[in-house]
């Protein structure tokens, strides 16, 4: 069987969809094939934030970025990874990305008060630079809602995703505030008669809502979708990818792109071999990447002379994440982004000692864990605090009060204790250790101080607190049992150490050409930020930005503004 296109795009996250939505839009027949039954890859299942120096919505606010703070704080957050051409050409593209896909129809809310993670670095910004995807009603995408991947079932709330910002203040303060307990209400209410009328959510918030958006867009635009239907091997004609053999439940369908082929199949976070050449400590890693992300892209590359990068400051976008038991026998991961940063919450080695600001990055909480722990030792921590903090502000996948915790203590998800001494017991921790790691950290929390690690010190920690909390909104005692723990490993969101592109997203042979009508976006790129993790939303930032480039230079429009 055989199909004919102008651009065939591999891989349906956020960078597939980039790319299908600007190449349709710029009046190219685009085929998008996508290897799982549904699309959104892992976009569908993340916070859907995405880092865009410079857009527009800021501007609409008022907030000021000034010219060329956005490069000085990558060139001091990167440092020798920092990679000029490619770093330019995201600035100057990031904030026409959003322009065209808002002109595509897609709205989105500004981050207005989210700051970059390392706010001591010059250039770095105090709001603005990242946008969201506006929350999405799926009842509007009609029968397609059943190619959307479902939300991520540790991640959501009985199938509810609930956004970063006001929406997660108002379900973690309903206890105390009336009109937050009205908004939680509405959501709940709507959400249950979803369930029972539809089968799902259908108030779609995070990545739902982008790859909703992003979905709808490229169909209107004439896109087509193809599930089931991953690349076997790249067309190549006249030294020029032209296409690729996909492998479909109705047997090899060879399709022809006239104008070339984009990878965006996710990375290889789950490529066995890789991950073991290449991961640290990967015998004790848990990725929340979507399980069809194999390296299916990186490997049709290689095939043809194309390069992965090895040498970036990390192979995976990382982030400290516990396993979940659930009822039935799974084993989940879940990604501590949220309560680590929250006052009277402190993380312990197995001694029983701190080892790092807990208020950092999920990033760096991870690159702290692996230097701290000696090669041959289990990579792992414990998140501890007390029942009152957990009731306040959850504690991993245990949500807090109403819902009860009981079921996570009686799966050994949380580990319990009446003092510090019977809790490190629970967990195989120093008991004199955690005991005298307690008494110092409470010592000076009652002053809201950390003098360890300076927990609260920049605006990005900040924003991790409690404003209800003085002096210090990240720092709080825990001085009264029980006390709760839950084992933290590392993890990841994807990879970071994709092939070797150049400013056009064109990938590279060995010899750092391109290979013609060979693009590569999203976690088949390898990472423009170098291995490092400088903002939220520096994966899907770049993935829709290069997305959108690589789509402009197949339809020969790489400086079109014009949808």
């Amino acid at each position: 069987m055989r199909r004919d296109c102008d651009l065939l795009v591999l891989g349906s996250g956020a960078a597939g969809l980039s790319a299908a939505l600007t190449g349709a839009r710029l009046g190219l027949r685009v085929v998008l094939a996508e290897k799982a039954a549904v699309l959104g890859g892992t976009s569908a299942w993340s916070g859907g934030w995405i880092w865009c120096p410079g857009n527009a919505l800021a501007a609409e606010a008022g907030i000021a970025d000034p010219p060329g703070a956005a490069r000085r704080y990558l060139a001091a957050a990167l440092g020798p990874d920092f990679d000029a051409a490619r770093v330019d050409a995201f600035l100057e593209n990031a904030p026409r990305m959003v322009d065209f896909l808002r002109d595509a129809g897609l709205d989105f809310e500004s981050g207005s008060r989210i700051p970059d993670t390392y706010g001591h670095l010059p250039g770095a910004g105090t709001g603005g630079r990242s946008v969201i995807a506006a929350a999405y009603d799926g009842r509007r995408m009609g029968a397609l809602i059943d190619l959307l991947r479902p939300p991520l079932r540790e991640t959501s709330f009985w199938g509810m995703t609930i956004q970063a910002g006001a929406d997660l203040r108002a379900f973690l303060t309903m206890r105390r505030s009336a009109r937050s307990l009205a908004h939680v209400t509405m959501r709940v209410g709507r959400h249950l008669w979803d369930l029972a009328r539809h089968g799902r959510a259908m108030q779609l918030r995070n990545g739902q809502a982008l790859v909703a958006r992003l979905m709808v867009a490229a169909r209107d635009a004439g896109v087509v979708f193809l599930t089931q239907a991953p690349g076997q091997q790249l067309l190549v004609d006249a030294g020029r990818v032209a296409g690729a053999v996909l492998d479909t439940p109705d047997g090899p369908v060879r399709v022809r792109a006239a104008c070339g082929v984009v990878l965006a199949t996710g990375g290889w976070p789950h490529d066995g071999a890789r991950r073991a050449a290449q991961f640290p400590r990967n015998d004790c890693h848990a990725t929340l990447a979507v399980p069809t992300a194999q390296g299916d892209g990186v490997r049709l590359a290689e095939a043809l002379g194309a390069v992965q990068a090895r040498d970036l400051a990390s192979p995976a976008a990382l982030c400290p994440v516990s396993e979940v038991p659930w009822p039935d026998g799974r084993r989940g991961v879940f990604p501590h982004i949220i309560e680590r940063g929250k006052p009277g919450l402190i993380a312990v080695l197995q001694d029983g000692r701190r080892f790092c600001n807990e208020g950092l990055g999920y990033h760096d909480y991870v690159t702290a864990l692996l230097r701290a722990v000696p090669k041959g030792a289990v990579p792992q921590s414990w998140l501890i605090c007390t029942r009152a903090f957990q009731r306040r502000y959850g504690l991993g996948i245990s949500r807090p009060a109403p819902v009860l915790a009981g079921p996570w203590i009686r799966r050994g998800y949380i580990k319990t204790g009446d003092t510090p001494e019977a809790l490190a017991r629970a967990c195989g921790i120093d008991p004199a250790g955690l005991a005298a790691t307690l008494a110092d950290w409470n010592r000076h929390a009652a002053r809201g101080e950390d003098p360890a690690f300076g927990r609260g010190n920049t605006p990005y920690m900040r924003l991790q607190g409690d404003p209800d909390v003085k002096p210090n909104p990240c720092v709080a005692p825990i001085d009264r049992g029980p006390y709760y723990a839950v084992r933290v490993i590392p993890g990841s969101f994807g990879t970071f150490a994709g092939l070797r592109t150049d400013a056009r997203a064109r990938v590279l042979d060995g010899q750092g050409a391109p290979i013609p009508g060979l693009y590569a976006a999203g976690c088949d790129m390898a990472s423009v930020m170098g291995g490092h993790y400088p903002a939220g939303g520096i994966n899907l930032g770049p993935a829709l930005t290069f997305g959108h480039v690589a789509a402009r230079d197949a339809a020969g429009r790489p400086d079109s503004e014009d949808a």
